[in-house]
């Protein structure tokens, strides 16, 4: 198996872990769909996208079970991650829905464990929670997911919260609110960025990305589509994962494909005409 296609990121405790990843969003709802999502999955593992996402909250836990059935067998393979809904993530509740995550899984650990955002719940009970589960062994290290800056410096001023793996966030071409303030701080501090959606669900959260003629004439260049060209862009840096959603075959080994792209300094400059990042702080964009 080729696990090195797209590069490697290591966390703060010196794990690799690969650049590109699999979504699993909107994934194991329906039941005709089921046996190709699966394959799919499999196909991203042997193809080096060994990093697989889900939560809890995909599909009240079918996301999971879907996932378990993908990872049977090659559970030694995959750096899973998973995560806890806001409501669950206090001393009273978040061992028992890890719990429940893990035997929809099918597995006794995982390699990631994410407060999906921030809810009602304070971070320091969270940390408590999740640092619990590590010397437990149910998980390897925890992470967030949609924190601002704000949050996460807040975080870090929290006994244990340094122990922070990874923030997962919206991140895309067409979404680049992040670089301004959230990404420099996180490289600071050494906390890698996930980003989710980095397709911008196939270009319909932001209109005219895929359709736009700087897009599309570098694409041309590659040999590629525009989408493989968004996905290339989302994970030019060294220091961020991008888990692209692909639930067939076709799919997966485009973004396999678009892992090995290598887009030249006087593209990404193109791409910053096009798609410039904010001058100023954004609100976090969230989905």
């Amino acid at each position: 198996m080729n696990t090195n296609i797209s590069g490697t990121i290591t966390l703060k405790d010196g794990t690799a872990v690969t650049k590109m990843g699999q979504g699993t969003w909107n994934m194991g709802d329906s039941t005709a769909t089921r046996d190709e999502e699966i394959a799919a999955l499999r196909l991203g593992v042997e193809l080096g996208m060994n990093l697989i996402d889900t939560a809890e909250m995909y599909g009240d836990g079918r996301s999971e079970e879907m996932v378990g059935e993908a990872i049977r067998g090659i559970r030694d393979q995959v750096f899973l991650v998973s995560k806890v809904h806001p409501q669950n993530a206090g001393l009273d509740r978040i061992t028992r829905s890890c719990e429940e995550s893990l035997k929809r899984l099918g597995t006794d650990h995982l390699d990631l464990y994410l407060l999906h955002w921030r809810g009602k719940v304070p971070l320091e009970e969270t940390v408590k929670g999740m640092e619990q589960l590590v010397a437990s062994g149910k998980i390897a290290r925890w992470g967030v997911s949609n924190l601002d800056t704000a949050d996460m410096k807040e975080l870090l001023r929290i006994p244990g919260g340094d122990r922070c793996a990874v923030n997962q966030v919206l991140y895309h071409l067409g979404s680049r609110g992040i670089e301004h303030e959230l990404l420099p701080w996180q490289r600071t501090h050494k906390i890698p960025v996930m980003a989710y959606s980095p397709l911008a669900q196939a270009g319909t959260l932001r209109k005219g990305v895929t359709e736009n003629e700087t897009v599309r004439e570098i694409a041309a260049n590659h040999g590629a589509t525009p989408l493989q060209i968004m996905l290339a862009w989302s994970i030019r840096e060294g220091d961020i994962i991008a888990i692209p959603k692909a639930s067939s075959g076709k799919h997966v080994t485009e973004n396999a494909a678009a892992a090995k792209i290598r887009l030249s300094e006087e593209e990404c400059w193109k791409l910053d005409d096009a798609f410039p990042q904010p001058a100023w702080k954004v609100p976090l964009d969230m989905i």
